[in-house]
């Protein structure tokens, strides 16, 4: 019961993540009332069905990377560069592209 309230949190919030915009896995979990676990935020991604139109694509660690495995990275950078945010050196400018509600 309590594991099904924290994936519909994180879902919540992770629906609400704007176009153009990126957050953190800690910044997703925080934002769901998970503060320091990043984590959970990371571990209810990979429950995440596949074909799932919630904007997982939008959460990356925070250096500003990608951390998924290929060939997740290359589809999440592809999914990133569609809505306009660029990674330079593999990294996304996280003073321009983070969101902060």
């Amino acid at each position: 019961m309590k594991e099904q309230s924290a994936l519909d949190r994180i879902c919540r919030v992770l629906a609400a993540i704007p176009e153009g915009r990126v957050v953190t896995y800690g910044d997703l979990a925080e934002m769901a009332g998970y503060p320091r676990a990043a984590r959970l935020a990371g571990q209810t991604l990979r429950k995440l069905p596949r074909g799932t139109k919630l904007p997982w694509h939008r959460v990356i660690n925070a250096q500003g990377r990608i951390s998924l495995p290929e060939p997740g990275a290359s589809r999440q950078r592809k999914r990133l560069e569609h809505e306009g945010i660029t990674l330079l050196k593999g990294r996304v400018d996280m003073s321009k592209y983070r969101w902060r509600p």
